[in-house]
Formats: structure tokens, C-alpha cells, sequence
């Protein structure tokens, strides 16, 4: 037996040859000098790259599948030509130690991911993975495994959504691993969360009410002239209902004046699509008021809320700036939900509020953007931010002749006109909410 064959090398192919015993190797034309051998047992082989008539170990098959060597080949082969007496054999994945350390390290490395995501990996992996599934063989995964290491232990200590996030990554992980052909086979492929823990997740209530804007829309307006940071950044995201790390990242250049919008670019986004806002006349004249506060006090940088080294303003810091605000009452995030509650409360189509939020939008939104998005998105925030001038936050702002005419009471809907089939497209965080809305007081 020492037949070499040309074919497209794929694991198909592998598994197709392994039956024509007269073929031990396989090479790709595609790729000069990559060879498969297969072992005695043609269930397993060796992947070889020739360079210099000298033939270098790369890694085993099926640790190692077609995927994965092909993604790996340019480097290897610049090296060797570079240093030819080079070891270049390539580790496979074993256990779940290698997987979990590969995965946290390409999570680190993967640019277009945000940091929040990367140090959720970084956590769950270190923490919880690692410590019950390290030293198990990736292989010998079933869901009775799965359910008596990890699963069952973790719902006794930790939340149901926390569980399932964590379930989460561990999924990803092994997905991914196999899509490189790091791994033969996926085996998590049959596997649900809903397998293993059948308790429903509901979603958090806001800790914030309309009621509870009157105390703290004064209070932040108290606070504008002590703490301009802290305040303005409180007041961007009632105004807008944004995310915490959309809002801290913002940038002057983001935000223009004359033709009042509020640019997000994608790469600050959690949907990683770029985020387009109306700016109202309070919120223009907010932030000249806040320039100007930063201008006098020395600071002419880039950022609305600056940081450590030329830097936005850290998580953490923000994290700490709500801290003091809330007194751990209330988070951030609860001034995006008292912001998408109001909206529909007001009557806000529920595809607009959507919109605002960012979140992932259904197969027809485009056509919707572009022939009603933009200006009913405008109309909403400027009744909300008409009711918010009756609260106080006219007098933070300063710009007459915008107050509200609306009874503030609560955020009250206009007349509405007739309701878009679209709602039963959307998806995001709180579209179940547009099933049953109540009032706020």
C-alpha cells in the first residue's frame, strides 16, 4: 500500500478514501506539499507538510480535521521556510482543559468582540467550567455527564439565567471547536438547556418607576452643578434609554449639533450594527451647557465622560458612578427600562421603541426604516422628553419655550393611530411586554 491520491481534502473525502485500502496518502493540489497518511486502522491518520523534501509532523486526524489544518498552513509553512529544523507540531484537543484554554484565548483575541463578552468568557470558563469539566474528555461527553458535573451542582448556586449563560459559552465552545474540525464531533450537538433545568427565566422588573423619576430627576439636576459626569451621564441615558457602554464611549465628534442626531458606531454597540439617534432641542442644549462646563474646567478632549490615559471613562468607573447615584437601589440598566416603559406607555409603536433601544429588528425592517423610522423615532423623544421637562429636567437643560403642555402624572399616549402589524415581528428584550401593557401609576 503506497497509492497517493490528489483530491479536494475535506472530512468527507477522508472518510471516503479510508475505505480504498490501496491509499495511504492524500495530497491537495490546491495545496503544495500538505500530505495525509492514514494509520494501519484508516480511522485516524497524520498530517504532514513537505518543505524542502523534508516531511514535518503536524498534528493527528481526527484531533485535528481538514478545517483546521488549512486555516493553520500558511503560518506553518512561512516558519519552516524561515527555519526549517523547526518544530511545528500542533496540539490536539483532548480534554476540556484544551478546549476551554483555546477558546478563552481566541474569545481574547477576537477583535470584534466587545470586553464585556470577553471577560464573561474569561469568567465563566475559569470559574465554573475548568473547575467541573477540566480534566474530562471531550468525547466522553453525554448529557448524564453533562447533568451530574455541572448542570445540577451550578442550579443549586447559582441563578437560572446565570446557568443558562453559562451553558451557553460551553456550547460555543465545543460548536466552534468543531466547525475548525479542532474536535471529530460535536457532542452537545442533540444537547438543550431545557434538557437538563425546565424552570422558566422571566425577565427582571425595572426598579425604577415614573414615580420615582420626579425624585431623581431633581436630585440629578442638583448634582449637574458638583458632579457634571456623573449627572450628565444618568440624564444621556434616561434621555435616550442607551446602554452604559454605549453612553460612557460617546464622543463629541458623535454628536451633530446642527442636523441633531446622535451617531453610534457599530463597533460600541452590543448588536454591532451602528446606532443613529434624533438629538431634541433639550438634549442640544444640554450638551452645550455640559461642553462648556468642560471647556472651563480645562478639559477640551474627545470624550463626553473621559478616563485613565487618553481613555472614555472605564466600566468600572461607571459601574461605580451609579453606585453612588442609586445607592445599589437601581442600575443603569433600569434607565433603559424605565425609558422602553414609558415609551409604551406614550403609545409608541412598538417597532419605534425598538428601534431606539437598538435591539434586533424582524425580515421588514428595512422597508420600515426607511419609510417611517426616522421620524416617528424623532416624535417619540420629544414627547418624552416633554414630559421629562415637567419633572425638572427643563430647568438642568435651560432652554425656554419646550415645556411640557402633557399632564405629569405619567408619560400619557397620544392619539394613536392605527397599530403596526410589525409589532409581531419584533424581537428584543422586553417585546413580550407589548403583550400586556399597564399603566405606570
Amino acid at each position: 500500500m503506497s497509492a497517493t491520491v490528489a483530491v479536494k481534502l475535506s472530512d468527507a473525502e477522508i472518510r471516503r478514501q479510508s475505505s480504498v485500502l490501496g491509499v495511504r496518502d492524500l495530497r491537495d493540489p490546491r495545496h503544495p506539499g500538505l500530505r495525509f497518511r492514514f494509520d494501519q486502522s484508516r480511522q485516524a491518520g497524520t498530517w504532514f507538510l513537505v518543505v524542502r523534501r523534508k516531511w514535518n509532523r503536524l498534528a493527528r486526524f481526527p484531533e485535528y480535521g481538514p478545517a483546521a489544518i488549512l486555516a493553520e498552513l500558511p503560518g506553518l509553512r512561512q516558519r519552516l521556510l524561515g527555519r526549517p529544523d523547526e518544530m511545528v507540531a500542533l496540539a490536539g484537543l483532548v480534554t476540556f482543559s484544551d478546549l476551554l484554554a483555546w477558546f478563552k484565548d481566541r474569545v481574547a483575541s477576537d477583535a470584534s468582540l466587545s470586553d464585556s463578552w470577553k471577560s464573561t468568557v474569561r469568567t465563566v470558563v475559569d470559574k465554573h467550567l475548568q473547575p467541573r469539566l477540566g480534566e474530562l474528555p471531550i468525547l466522553a461527553l453525554t448529557p448524564a455527564v453533562l447533568d451530574k458535573a455541572l448542570m445540577w451542582p451550578l442550579q443549586a448556586e447559582c441563578s437560572t439565567s446565570y446557568v443558562r449563560q453559562i451553558f451557553r459559552v460551553l456550547s460555543l465552545a465545543v460548536s466552534t471547536a468543531r466547525a475548525l474540525g479542532l474536535i471529530p464531533s460535536n457532542p452537545m450537538a442533540e444537547m438543550k438547556f431545557t434538557n437538563f433545568i425546565k424552570t422558566k427565566i422571566s425577565p427582571k422588573d425595572g426598579r425604577l418607576r415614573a414615580d420615582h423619576l420626579r425624585e431623581v430627576m431633581p436630585a440629578l439636576g442638583a448634582l449637574f452643578g458638583s458632579s457634571p459626569v456623573d449627572a450628565m451621564l444618568a440624564l444621556l441615558m434616561i434621555c435616550h434609554g442607551t446602554r452604559v457602554g454605549e453612553s460612557r464611549q460617546a464622543e463629541w465628534a458623535d454628536f451633530a449639533l446642527g442636523h441633531a442626531e446622535w451617531f453610534i458606531p457599530a463597533k460600541r454597540t452590543k448588536t454591532r450594527t451602528e446606532h443613529r439617534l434624533p438629538l431634541t432641542p433639550q438634549v442640544c442644549a444640554l450638551l452645550r451647557r455640559y461642553r462648556a462646563i468642560q471647556l472651563e474646567s480645562g478639559y477640551a478632549g474627545k470624550y463626553l465622560f473621559p478616563g485613565r490615559k487618553g481613555q472614555p471613562m472605564s466600566a468600572s468607573k461607571a459601574s461605580s458612578v451609579f453606585r453612588r447615584l442609586a445607592s445599589r437601589e437601581w442600575s443603569s440598566h433600569d434607565l433603559r427600562k424605565v425609558a422602553r416603559t414609558a415609551w409604551l406607555d406614550m403609545g409608541v409603536d412598538g417597532f419605534i421603541g425598538e428601534m431606539l433601544l437598538n435591539h434586533s429588528l424582524g425580515k421588514v425592517a428595512d422597508t420600515y426604516i426607511k419609510t417611517k423610522g426616522n421620524g416617528l423615532r424623532r416624535e417619540a423623544l420629544e414627547q418624552w422628553h416633554e414630559w421629562l421637562d415637567g419633572i425638572g429636567f427643563a430647568s438642568i437643560h435651560g432652554l425656554t419655550g419646550v415645556q411640557s403642555a402633557i399632564p405629569h402624572q405619567g408619560p400619557q399616549a397620544k392619539p394613536r393611530k392605527g397599530r403596526s402589524p410589525i409589532n409581531e415581528l419584533v424581537t428584543g428584550e422586553n417585546a413580550e411586554r407589548e403583550k400586556a401593557s399597564s399603566g405606570w401609576l
